[in-house]
C-alpha cells in the first residue's frame, strides 16, 4: 500500500466564500478522476438531493438534517455550474441583482398605490412581481 503524502485538498483556503470553496474542492477532486464525465448524473444527483431535502421537510426532521440536506443540494448545484463551465458566484450575484431590481419595482408600484410591502398581500406582491418580470423580457 502506498503512503499518502497529502490530500488533494491541501492548500484550499478555509476562508473562501463557500460557493467558491465548493467549486475548488470539486475541481481538485475532478483532477484525480473523482468526477462524472457527463451531465445526466449531475442532474440526477440534484434531483436526489432535492428529494432528500423534501423528505426532511415533510417529516419535520431536525434542523440539523435539513441544514445538511440543503448543503448537499447546494454542493450538487455548484457541481452543475462547474460542469457547465459557469461561475456559481457570478450566477448567484446576477440573480441577487435581478431579485433586488424586481422587488424594487414591486415596492415602487405599491408606493404608487399608497402601500408599503408590509401592507400588501402576497398575492398583490406576486402579481406585481410577475408584471415586473414580464416587463423585463
Amino acid at each position: 500500500m502506498k503512503d499518502l503524502e497529502g490530500s488533494v485538498f491541501d492548500g484550499v483556503l478555509p476562508d473562501l466564500p463557500e460557493l467558491a470553496r465548493a467549486l475548488e474542492l470539486q475541481q481538485r477532486a475532478a483532477r484525480v478522476g473523482f468526477d462524472w464525465c457527463q451531465l445526466p448524473p449531475v442532474l440526477a444527483k440534484i434531483r436526489e438531493e432535492l428529494i432528500e431535502l423534501e423528505t426532511e421537510i415533510s417529516g419535520d426532521g431536525p434542523r440539523e438534517r435539513k441544514l445538511d440536506e440543503l448543503g448537499d443540494l447546494l454542493f450538487a448545484v455548484v457541481n452543475l455550474a462547474r460542469k457547465l463551465k459557469l461561475d456559481p458566484e457570478q450566477a448567484l450575484r446576477g440573480t441577487n441583482r435581478k431579485f433586488q431590481r424586481r422587488f424594487g419595482i414591486v415596492e415602487t408600484e405599491l408606493a404608487k398605490q399608497g402601500k408599503c410591502p408590509e401592507q400588501a398581500t402576497l398575492g398583490e406582491m406576486d402579481a406585481l412581481w410577475v408584471q415586473a418580470k414580464h416587463d423585463e423580457s
